[in-house]
């Protein structure tokens, strides 16, 4: 693992709470990169994700196939976490499909081994707390948004968040996500500057 991922990662999750290198060194020890391609499925529908993936490169996305269409989740990119949340948490076979939209480099580390660090470490143990916390957060800031924005207004959201997937991800995806259908959000992409 390069020193450069090392200290994003380590820099990724100081900001949600502060933990020494050594701590760091328990998660990091049992890191294995892993490679994908444009395309690859990560976890599917009914599988458990035994993996928390770290991305170190590229774009994933998980989302929810029903029988009138599928329905986006979540985005994930450097640095940040990359998983199905209940699976992974509670060891149970997940609802949502995980691909990968562009080749992508993941540094993993299964369920159990994050388990033992966390059991090793209650620095550790409060800051994948204080993770989940800030996971609850914007799940639930998501739902009021697609709540209680407007179209233009989630879309200009976006733009702030996340304004260079636009050059990495299908606009079908984004407009999923966002639930706008693909007309307003041709229109929007067109008149919106970002």
């Amino acid at each position: 693992m390069g020193a450069y991922f090392f200290m994003e990662i380590f820099d990724f999750l100081n900001s949600f709470n502060t933990i020494s290198s050594d701590d760091f060194s328990l998660l990091s020890k049992h890191f294995k990169t892993k490679s994908f391609k444009k395309g690859d499925i990560l976890v599917m529908p009914e599988q458990v994700q035994k993996e928390l993936f770290f991305v170190k490169k590229g774009v994933q996305m998980s989302y929810l196939d029903t029988e009138y269409k599928s329905h986006v989740i979540a985005f994930t990119y450097s640095p940040s976490l990359c998983a199905i949340p209940d699976s992974f948490l509670f060891q149970k076979p997940s609802k949502y499909t995980l691909v990968c939209l562009s080749d992508s480099q993941l540094e993993s580390i299964s369920f159990t081994r994050l388990q033992n660090a966390l059991d090793a470490s209650h620095t550790l143990e409060r800051l994948f707390r204080k993770l989940t916390e800030h996971l609850l957060a914007g799940v639930i800031n998501r739902h009021v948004e697609l709540l209680s924005l407007s179209i233009e207004e989630r879309f200009k959201a976006f733009c702030i968040r996340s304004p260079h997937l636009f050059q990495i991800v299908p606009h079908k995806y984004i407009a999923s996500y966002l639930n706008i259908d693909a007309t307003n959000f041709s229109k929007l992409f067109n008149s919106v500057k970002f």
